[in-house]
């Protein structure tokens, strides 16, 4: 096993007892709720006549359900509305702090635990949502949990679970042009497999990763479970400090200086030992999209999709399951695939470094006629800071939907959803068949950038073409 790691110290100072099952009980130093998975945890407690041991250490939100267009309260859904109440009476009887719609801090779970300070290097950090593995961009070790767990967190503030492997992956050599953290990720995906993390955690480094801003850092960790770890980190660094220094829960002064003394600690040793260790040439990464039904199944924006010949023997009944429900043609590019809807938004690609992004390339230009696009910003507090500096503007004249936070059409949860055999560009995770609202739907996976590129042109469209992209 790893030794050494950053995974190694943060699990070691933070295991309370070892079970007989083999597993290890951790302290948890955040546990963030939503509306979605814990209502049900919430009973369970009652049923045992339970409180929440430390309510200071939870953080909620809402972001699952939450429309994005009216939110007059009660909702239209029912549903909703009911899911919101639930989770409005439990955090008021547990003293649990809220960052509801009317805060201003409302948000999508993984935007708002950075932005606000929460997250920090070091911790222990759970979520009933998979993609809890953002947080691990901060040298957090970052879990998504159950039902079940989410309650023992709730009554203990400890969780139970099984050490994994470490893998270091490095990727190296210097990006080109066009090509964005989700790029790296989407060909991690590709070439690991959507099932080649299990068992393990996933370590990034190498001069890309080192060079990336925390907002690439969070895409890349975000996607971690899409390949199949449990979760991913980065080690902290001057770029993490940097980013943490005046952020609401994060001490200041010499508070500050302890604390980041304590964070360089908890780096993975020069020495440290892994248990595997992979290589990605990032100057030979394109930009990336999906071309079916799983992260992994992912091409070159200029590369052809594969043919069963060329796939691994256990992955061919998948891709023609693919091929059919995409209606995508084997040896030919995904450049020109027609897309009806553009999608900006999810905890992977809404924060503002983003928005930014997608708004500096789509200046001037205009959604295609047979394009319906939205933007859906990842937090209150990122809508705001878009506005200040123009950028609804420059979405809506171009013909975006400028919408209010929450996680949208990355789950088709709310009223946001494909319609039929619709074609999302979109900038979230996964390209599940329903994922996006509908069984018909169909979702290509890209970057913010290849998003705006889709929907001025109306289909995918390598986005080197249309304008030199700002760097994050």
């Amino acid at each position: 096993m790893s030794r050494g790691t950053l995974y190694d110290h943060v699990w070691e100072e933070h295991v309370v007892d070892s079970l007989p099952t083999g597993q290890d009980q951790l302290f948890v130093g955040l546990h963030l709720i939503h509306e979605v998975t814990s209502p049900q945890a919430f009973g369970m407690l009652r049923e045992r006549d339970l409180e929440v041991a430390f309510p200071e250490r939870t953080h909620a939100t809402v972001d699952h359900i939450v429309p994005t267009g009216d939110r007059s309260r009660p909702f239209g859904d029912g549903a909703a509305e009911t899911m919101l109440e639930e989770l409005e009476e439990n955090v008021r009887e547990a003293g649990i702090r809220y960052s509801g719609p009317e805060t201003g801090e409302q948000g999508i779970v993984h935007v708002i635990g950075p932005e606000q300070g929460l997250t920090q290097p070091g911790m222990t950090i759970v979520c009933g949502d998979s993609h809890t593995a953002t947080h691990g961009a901060f040298g957090a070790l970052a879990f998504g949990i159950g039902t079940s767990q989410i309650r023992d967190v709730l009554a203990t503030q400890s969780v139970a679970m099984e050490k994994q492997a470490v893998r270091r992956i490095e990727v190296t050599g210097e990006l080109g042009e066009g090509v964005t953290a989700k790029d790296v990720v989407l060909t991690m995906i590709r070439k690991l497999g959507t099932d080649g993390g299990v068992g393990y955690v996933y370590e990034y480094g190498g001069e890309v990763i080192e060079e990336f801003s925390m907002n690439e850092r969070m895409t890349l960790c975000n996607m971690s479970i899409e390949g199949g770890a449990r979760a991913g980190y980065v080690n902290p660094d001057e770029t993490t400090y940097e980013y943490l220094r005046g952020r609401e829960a994060v001490p200041e002064g010499e508070a500050f200086e302890e604390r980041k003394a304590y964070w360089e600690s908890i780096r993975s040793d020069p020495e440290a030992d892994y248990d595997d260790v992979v290589e990605i040439d990032g100057s030979a990464i394109e930009p990336s999209v999906t071309w079916g039904i799983t992260p992994g199944q992912v091409v070159g924006v200029t590369e052809p999709v594969p043919t069963p010949e060329e796939l691994p023997e256990d992955e061919r009944e998948t891709a023609e399951r693919a091929y059919e429900h995409m209606d995508v043609e084997p040896g030919e590019p995904m450049t020109g695939y027609e897309i009806d809807v553009a999608f900006l938004g999810s905890c992977t690609n809404a924060r503002l470094a983003d928005l930014r992004q997608a708004a500096d390339l789509l200046e001037g230009r205009e959604v295609h006629p047979d394009v319906r696009a939205m933007v859906v910003p990842g937090s209150q507090r990122v809508k705001a800071a878009a506005e200040e500096e123009g950028l609804h503007e420059v979405f809506q004249a171009a013909g975006f939907d400028w919408r209010e936070p929450g996680c949208s059409m990355c789950l088709g949860m709310n009223d946001d959803q494909l319609e039929g055999d619709e074609v999302s560009a979109s900038s979230s995770n996964r390209n599940f068949i329903g994922r996006q609202g509908s069984k018909d739907g169909r979702t290509v996976l890209m970057s913010p950038q290849m998003v705006v590129a889709a929907a001025v042109t109306g289909e995918v469209t390598d986005v080197r073409t249309l304008a030199e992209v700002q760097e994050a």
